[in-house]
């Protein structure tokens, strides 16, 4: 495992943001596929890049940064780590856009490194993240369905996978008919694989936000959804649920045929 720092700008101000750490886990086996997975609130990449090379996924690249601080407003001001600022980790919340925006853009980034699909040996893209980590991943479902961010910049690259634990889906209320309103939108939404768990007793992302994300996604034309709800399951994860996200990724990636 190895790690760097880093620095981007994103968002429409295009202002500078200093990312902490990037915690980097190469695949043991053949190289097939990269992830950029993010942590949750005040958290960092550390943890996460442990728990993933735990897994026993040998072609997998997984990609753990770590978001920069900022005040955050759920915390009164206080600074911490944090994809974006967030007052409400609900659906319903207000959408800190431009920090949703930056975050996707550096992720975007982190991935356009890796050899696309216009070469021989294509390595599959995905993204996925943990409570507010998940929310960036899926602003990100939607920029790549667009072709743009909500800023307008272009949308670098070709997702194959995205995963959401616990988390909930950002500017819900405009995406239906934004998806609506473009046909290319709607053959990407159709045919990319989301993944979507969540504990039935979350009490800082509550299941009934997991649930609407998921129906909100689908009615809006994503149909690749797998929804899996956790009977018991607070605000973490728990092996069922990371051996879930092994299964589905496996078969998704077509990562059972080769070591």
């Amino acid at each position: 495992m190895s790690y760097y720092g880093s620095s981007s700008s994103g968002g429409r101000s295009g202002r500078r943001v200093d990312y902490g750490r990037t915690y980097v886990v190469r695949p043991k086996g053949r190289h097939l596929a990269t992830i950029v997975w993010l942590h949750g609130l005040g958290d960092n990449g550390a943890s996460w890049s442990q728990l993933l090379d735990s897994l026993p996924l040998p072609n997998i690249k997984w990609i753990c940064p770590t978001a920069a601080t900022r005040p955050v407003a759920a915390f009164g001001g206080f600074p911490c780590t944090a994809w974006f600022d967030v007052e409400d980790t609900s659906i319903d919340g207000r959408d800190d856009i431009e920090g949703l925006d930056a975050s996707a853009a550096h992720i975007a980034n982190l991935l356009s490194s890796e050899p696309s699909d216009e070469h021989v040996s294509a390595v599959k893209l995905g993204i996925g993240g943990f409570s507010m980590g998940a929310t960036v991943a899926l602003h990100s479902v939607a920029c790549y369905a667009h072709g743009k961010f909500t800023s307008g910049i272009p949308y670098p690259i070709t997702l194959n996978a995205v995963i959401s634990l616990s988390g909930w889906l950002p500017c819900s209320r405009t995406l239906r008919s934004k998806m609506e309103s473009s046909q290319i939108a709607t053959r990407r939404a159709a045919s990319l694989p989301i993944l979507l768990c969540h504990g039935r007793a979350d009490e800082v992302v509550t299941y009934r936000n997991g649930e609407r994300s998921a129906e909100i996604l689908r009615s809006s034309g994503f149909a690749y959804l797998s929804f899996k709800p956790y009977n018991g399951l607070g605000h973490y994860t728990i092996p069922e649920e990371m051996d879930d996200l092994r299964k589905w990724l496996s078969s998704i990636l077509g990562l059972n045929r080769s070591r």
